[in-house]
């Protein structure tokens, strides 16, 4: 019989793509190595149960306001959306640009096909859709109250600006419809969400605000994402180069930049070759590549092997060879997922 559930670590690409083409995913031994310097993982995948709430360190700069000084911001405060409005009520133009983003919207427009794609709209293999189970899926939505069709993305009240911006750890979304049982694991033993104090402490997004959804889409840490995952919060550098806590330490928008809320890069038009590489400083903000920062010729020319590997790059992705395995981090993902034995 096929295995129907497979936990994987470290398991290749390739594998992934032989799997694929046999149509045959074999048993694969769960590891509990991490890279060195990593703090170990708990290998359950856990709901979104998250134990480490202190916030990363961002180190690029503080910001030009002290927002425990705004007056508005002191509260009291009972509710997100209240927060929301003293928000807006400074930042009078975000309301308006964020409700462009996809993470607002959950809606893609194809530039090349004419394709509208997005989670609002179409119907994947891994969760479905989102109709009919809005209140779960819209925990990783930034807004308020999405619980069905008669939720309006026309008011500016219901943007979550706390899930992007929040820095003190402390705060929670919930769902906005009920779920199995079994969902409440998520906030037991949480307390109340200190509205002021998270109102006071915001600032730019770290990798665990995130990693709220990225991290934890599909119900677990690491279960939709193989390369995204708990793990990634204060990385080693044998884990990931950039994000690397003691060293670049880069936060998620270092290159995934965002002007007016909208963010660089997008998985329903992926950029797999950047043909024009770097450009002069302050230029090509609006991409999310390697050639962006390393250019269309990464490697040294001054010897034989990084001329014929530069001669790869037109045709061979940087992630093939730079990101060969998934789930490296110690926290095991899915590598297929068979609704034929849901509610088994």
């Amino acid at each position: 019989m096929y295995k129907q559930l497979t936990l994987a670590f470290n398991s290749s690409v390739g594998a992934c793509l032989w799997a694929l083409i046999l149509i045959l995913t074999p048993a694969v031994e769960a590891s509990d190595t991490s890279p060195s310097g990593a703090e170990p993982v708990d290998n359950n995948m856990n709901f979104r149960i998250v134990a480490d709430s202190k916030p990363s360190i961002r180190d690029d700069g503080e910001s030009t306001a002290d927002h425990s000084k705004v007056e508005i911001l002191k509260g009291p405060f009972e509710s997100g959306p209240e927060v929301t409005k003293a928000c807006l009520s400074c930042h009078t133009e975000a309301g308006r640009h964020f409700m462009q983003s996809i993470h607002w919207t959950w809606e893609y427009d194809h530039p090349e096909t004419g394709q509208k794609l997005g989670k609002k709209t179409l119907i994947n293999t891994f969760c479905t859709n989102a109709k009919g189970n809005e209140g779960m899926c819209a925990q990783c939505h930034a807004g308020y109250g999405w619980k069905d069709e008669t939720f309006d993305f026309t008011n500016q009240d219901n943007i979550d600006c706390l899930v992007c911006h929040d820095r003190t750890g402390a705060y929670y979304k919930t769902p906005n419809s009920l779920g199995n049982k079994a969902c409440s694991m998520m906030f037991e033993g949480k307390q109340p969400v200190p509205w002021s104090k998270v109102a006071q402490s915001v600032g730019k997004p770290g990798r665990e605000n995130c990693g709220t959804c990225h991290f934890y889409g599909g119900g677990g840490d690491g279960v939709k994402h193989g390369d995204l995952d708990s793990s990634l919060k204060r990385p080693s550098h044998d884990l990931d180069v950039h994000m690397d806590a003691e060293g670049l330490n880069f936060a998620c928008t270092t290159c995934h930049v965002t002007r007016q809320h909208l963010w660089a890069g997008s998985r329903y038009n992926v950029m797999a070759h950047d043909t024009e590489g770097v450009g002069l400083p302050g230029e090509r903000r609006d991409v999310a590549t390697c050639e962006s920062c390393h250019s269309d010729a990464p490697h040294s020319y001054s010897e034989l092997v990084g001329s014929k590997l530069n001669g790869h790059v037109d045709k061979i992705a940087c992630q093939t060879c730079h990101i060969p395995t998934i789930a490296r981090g110690g926290v095991a993902t899915k590598t297929e997922w068979d609704w034929r034995t849901a509610e088994r």
